[in-house]
């Protein structure tokens, strides 16, 4: 199993090119199987979610290609609409093929997803979601059975909580659904805004971008596209952590300040200098030890949860104390105890996490437990003093195209090793 072996004191300095969005690219490409002519899809993260769902999407008999950072694909060989077990297990977001199975061919029976442990993320909501349109859902033998006879319903949709998935799954959905379908309390992230955008490039009809109420009025068929995935802002928020935790210097290259206001706050709140572009952020610590700082998780356009790991890491470094507050997931401080093995001073109660910085952590040995508590102890192990080994990331790998090579490219002393 692979390690990152991390030796920390290093002052980060350079450029790095930000990847296309994960959490963007993979409703992307759940959104081809809609597609009854070929489509593409460019600046494709090289990831292993991604891999992933490439692999189970071929599975259902689409013609399907990756190469370099592009997929492309003929939904015209599909011939099955089975997502088994097997390719679901290590990722949450397979549930995503389950609205377009459906919509387009009135059946579909996927497994119920696996993906990071951080906490209660039901899938319930998509079910409620899809019924809401007339579909007829069975959950038996760890299987989620969905039918319709023939075209979905347009109708009357309001989740009970807040979730992109949900809100990704059920857009697609009605966007070849039969009427007008109103999706209330939908979630507001940049990568369902760009998940409409390209649906509607495709043919779709959506009011009410980036709120929390979406029109969709269904049409009978979408044609394919050409179409580039957004810019990862939570890889973009994670460099420039990397920057202020190392007291150094960062530019990050090809995305948009625009999705990342929030967190870019907290890092000038930080002490640091941060400099806009269009295509751009550069983040300058000028060496200083940055200052603690307090915040809650929530959804979008407030502080996403995706970042909380790596602003509590930076924190663990910094000026005075903070506390973080996690709203959205109940099981997310699982990076504490690691961190904590290297110095960090944090005590947790309940949802809260009360973080007083310290002057300098220290090399230990560390285990991820998920994709943003993994960045989290790359961070630490950047500003420890020492040789640092972190097992199990396998999970960083899900999220992070090209970390060890980015990360050397600004100065990093990193590798990754075996065994």
């Amino acid at each position: 199993m692979d390690k990152f072996l991390i030796q920390g004191g290093q002052k980060l300095e350079g450029e790095v090119r930000i990847s296309g969005a994960k959490n963007a690219a993979l409703p992307l490409l759940a959104a081809m199987i809609l597609a009854d002519s070929p489509i593409r899809i460019s600046n494709m993260p090289n990831l292993r979610d991604v891999n992933t769902l490439v692999k189970l999407i071929a599975g259902l008999g689409v013609t399907i290609e990756y190469s370099g950072d592009t997929v492309t694909a003929d939904t015209s060989t599909l011939n099955n609409q089975f997502a088994p077990y097997d390719l679901v297990k290590t990722m949450r977001a397979s549930i995503l093929v389950l609205g377009p199975l459906v919509a387009r061919y009135g059946e579909a029976k996927v497994s119920l997803p696996g993906g990071c442990a951080i906490g209660s993320r039901p899938v319930d909501q998509h079910l409620k979601a899809l019924e809401a349109l007339g579909a007829h859902i069975e959950v038996e033998n760890g299987y989620v059975h969905a039918k319709v006879d023939g075209r979905l319903k347009g109708g009357e949709v309001v989740f009970d909580m807040v979730t992109v998935g949900g809100t990704e799954n059920i857009l697609m959905a009605a966007a070849l659904a039969d009427g007008v379908t109103t999706i209330r309390n939908a979630a507001r992230e940049p990568e369902i805004t760009d998940l409409a955008q390209m649906l509607i490039k495709m043919g779709a009809q959506i009011e009410g971008l980036d709120t929390d109420t979406l029109v969709v009025t269904g049409v009978e068929s979408l044609h394919g596209c050409d179409y580039a995935v957004v810019a990862d802002r939570i890889e973009t928020g994670s460099y420039l952590a990397a920057a202020a935790i190392t007291g150094g210097r960062v530019k990050t290259t090809h995305t948009d300040p625009a999705l990342l206001e929030c967190v870019l706050d907290k890092f000038e709140e930080m002490g640091a200098e941060v400099t806009r572009g269009d295509d751009w952020i550069e983040l300058d610590m000028q060496g200083k030890r940055p200052k603690a700082v307090s915040f809650q998780t929530l959804p979008h356009p407030d502080f996403p949860t995706d970042m909380q790991a790596q602003i509590m890491a930076v924190n663990a470094i910094g000026r005075g104390f903070a506390t973080i507050s996690e709203t959205i997931f109940e099981n997310r401080f699982m990076h504490v105890p690691e961190l904590s093995r290297m110095g960090a001073n944090i005590q947790v109660e309940g949802n809260d996490a009360v973080v007083t910085g310290v002057e300098q952590l220290s090399a230990a040995p560390v285990m991820a437990t998920d994709l943003r508590a993994s960045f989290s102890l790359v961070l630490a192990a950047l500003a420890a003093e020492g040789e640092t080994l972190i097992d199990r990331i396998y999970h960083i790998d899900r999220g992070y195209e090209n970390i060890e090579a980015k990360l050397q490219g600004i100065g990093a002393k990193i590798k990754r090793v075996s065994g």
